[in-house]
Formats: C-alpha cells, sequence, structure tokens
C-alpha cells in the first residue's frame, strides 16, 4: 500500500486545515488508518484514528477542533483530517498511517503543518 499525503501549510492560530492522504495499491487489506504528527524534538503520537467501519478516536488535544474522515473508493482509500481551530502547538510533521489486515504498518511521507501566533 502506497500513502500520498497533501494539504499542509502555513496557517495563522485559529484558522483551518484540510489534509488528504491517498492510498493506493492492496488497499482491499487496509483496517485501521489514522493521521499522527511530530513535532521537533517530539515522539511522533497519534492524532486521530479511523476504522474500515468508521469508528473514530482523537487524541485530547485536538478532539472537538480536528474531524478525521474516509472515502473508501474502488481501488483507492482516501483518509481526510479537517483541522479546525488550529493552535501554533498544532505545529508538525503530519503523517498518514494504513494498518494492514496482517499487521504491516504503512507510513506517508509527511507533510508540514506550520501554525503562527
Amino acid at each position: 500500500v502506497q500513502l500520498q499525503a497533501s494539504g499542509g501549510g502555513l496557517v495563522q492560530a485559529g484558522g483551518s486545515l484540510r489534509l488528504s492522504c491517498a492510498a493506493s495499491g492492496s488497499v482491499f487489506s487496509i483496517n485501521l488508518m489514522g493521521w499522527y504528527r511530530q513535532a521537533p524534538g517530539k515522539q511522533r503520537e497519534l492524532v486521530a484514528g479511523i476504522t474500515s467501519g468508521g469508528y473514530t478516536n482523537y487524541a485530547g488535544s485536538v478532539k472537538g477542533r480536528f474531524t478525521i474522515s474516509r472515502d473508501n473508493a474502488k481501488n483507492t482509500v482516501y483518509l481526510y483530517l479537517q483541522m479546525n481551530s488550529l493552535k501554533p502547538e498544532d505545529t508538525a510533521v503530519y503523517y498518514c498511517n494504513a494498518d494492514l489486515l496482517y499487521g504491516e504498518r504503512c507510513w506517508g511521507k509527511g507533510t508540514l503543518v506550520t501554525v503562527s501566533s
């Protein structure tokens, strides 16, 4: 499975961004998908996850501000992260992730989100 993320950029605090991720290849084997982020000097952390059935979970720091969604097309799965009310502490490189049915974890190249105060 190949993952291609896009949508990062520079935004002022309080603004919004929408991240997108296109998954191609053996998409039938995708189970969980999620967005992770890694800020400078910090460990990568889960931002939001979504199951194939649409169940979602969020990090406490983004709950109520971010929304994860997933669109399962025939040969491509699209993953989105709508980010509202952005804060400077949301600044990080955001990574799209797919956990496959047989245990493999796939990662896309990160997309940088910078929130200015």
